[in-house]
């Protein structure tokens, strides 16, 4: 018998009011909506309609951004998603924490907690956190370096796990008769003593429904893809052109392999910004209307921070100053992290490479990256195609889709560019399961604790 078609995984993120940093000046829908469960229950709703598999909060533990000009900051996401995943039946919840400031025993029960409450539909986005701003926050006088945020991320990670798993699935008897609630045997201390952190566990909450929530991971730097390689479920990332999407894909996919892994199991998503209308002149006129509230200087200002140099470095009509941008290598990378309040070494990596292939200026670039990521903009017909251009070369197994304005980017997407991927047999028509981890066609782990006894079973016969 063959095997369905492969089909695409979708996620919608939910950047504040829209993708596009101009997004609350056109005021759909007030900014202070920004602290209501309702704006996101909606959008939730809208994604889900559309059969999307899950919607995705970003967040930082600091107040980035300029608050004189733009709304900033926003609910804890955990905490919102448990409010969005009562509201919904089938949509998944990715919630964003960072290892850097979070301790793995307090994080692992809240992620757990919410893959409860919603049933299954809970992922949380691993990331750790650059910058001076989040560090003065937790009594630290600046970020650690690169190499030691990662190095706690993986060990973060594998207590996490350890944890989810500290409770074997048949370990609840609930015998009530008998007074038995439980398999002591089936509920296991980690004891972890390591380089960062020290674990005793288990968790205080039972196996959860899909075993463990989905584990998203955001980081494209040399530590962020080993990381992600190893332990994410899914990795959202942020190439801008076709073969920097398949050489990510296939790296990311060898690397699972290394890793021991079946490199099916790591679905890769790169990130879509998105400007939809009827027409293509509609949607060129949608953009240039929400352009013209930043202006040349506030485009050319994301460009700036994100390479590490002041705009008024930067010539609107010239290439981008190579001479001046700053070295990717991870130490001077985490210097001028430190100097812009924050950064990402894959947004730098993907405008550098957009700009260098194209031979792009920075007017041009400007017009190519929202919110550090690629930027569509034209017909529903149009956006079908270059999702199914890179879903189909290699370069992608899904899509973050962040449109350009909320609510209506996401209808636009939903309601015209869905039915287009469904007739075309790439994007489902219904849910047929109940978890995230359904959608994304990913099996549901074995607690560790039950593979290992699985094994001693095996050697003593």
């Amino acid at each position: 018998m063959a095997s369905p078609p492969r089909q695409m995984s979708i996620g919608m993120n939910i950047l504040g009011l829209g993708g596009h940093g101009a997004a609350w000046r056109l005021a759909e829908v007030p900014s202070n909506s920004l602290v209501g469960v309702e704006y996101y229950q909606n959008i939730a709703r809208i994604s889900e309609r559309g059969t999307l598999d899950a919607i995705f909060l970003a967040d930082g533990p600091a107040l980035n951004g300029n608050v004189a000009t733009n709304p900033v900051g926003g609910l804890e996401p955990t905490v919102l998603l448990t409010a969005v995943a009562l509201a919904t039946k089938y949509i998944g919840v990715i919630a964003t924490a960072s290892t850097t400031y979070n301790d793995p025993y307090n994080l692992a029960r809240r992620i757990a907690s919410v893959d409860h409450i919603s049933g299954g539909r809970a992922a949380w986005n691993v990331v750790t956190t650059a910058g001076d701003i989040a560090a003065k926050n937790f009594g630290l006088t600046g970020a650690p370096l690169h190499e030691d945020r990662y190095g706690r991320a993986a060990e973060f990670l594998d207590i996490v796990i350890k944890l989810w798993d500290s409770w074997e699935d048949d370990a609840i008897i609930n015998d009530w008769k008998n007074g038995v609630f439980a398999d002591a045997s089936k509920v296991h201390a980690i004891d972890h003593v390591g380089q960062h952190f020290s674990v005793q566990g288990p968790l205080n909450v039972r196996r959860s429904p899909q075993g463990r929530p989905v584990l998203v991971q955001a980081g494209s730097s040399e530590g962020g893809k080993s990381v992600g390689s190893r332990y994410a479920d899914a990795i959202f990332t942020t190439q801008t052109t076709l073969p920097d999407g398949q050489a990510f894909y296939a790296e990311m996919r060898n690397r699972a392999r290394a890793w021991g892994r079946d490199p099916d199991s790591l679905k890769i998503m790169p990130g879509l910004s998105t400007v939809i209308g009827s027409t293509e002149a509609e949607a060129h006129a949608r953009c240039d209307e929400l352009d013209s509230y930043q202006g040349e200087l506030g485009l050319a200002g994301q460009i700036a921070a994100r390479i590490g140099i002041s705009v008024s470095e930067l010539d609107l009509d010239a290439p981008l100053p190579w001479d001046r941008i700053i070295d990717v290598r991870e130490t001077k990378r985490d210097a001028s992290a430190r100097a812009l309040g924050g950064g990402s070494h894959g947004f730098f990596e993907a405008q550098i490479n957009l700009a260098k292939r194209e031979n792009l200026t920075v007017r041009q670039l400007s017009k190519r990256i929202r919110s550090g990521h690629r930027l569509a903009v034209g017909t529903p017909e149009q956006i079908a195609d270059t999702l199914e251009e890179w879903f189909k070369s290699g370069a992608a197994d899904g899509f973050n889709i962040m449109p350009d304005m909320f609510p209506s980017g996401a209808e636009i997407f939903v309601d015209e560019v869905v039915p287009i991927l469904r007739r075309r047999g790439i994007f489902r028509t219904e849910y047929t399961g109940t978890t995230l981890r359904h959608h994304l066609g990913l099996s549901r782990p074995r607690s560790q604790y039950e593979e290992e006894e699985d094994c001693d079973s095996l050697l003593a016969v």
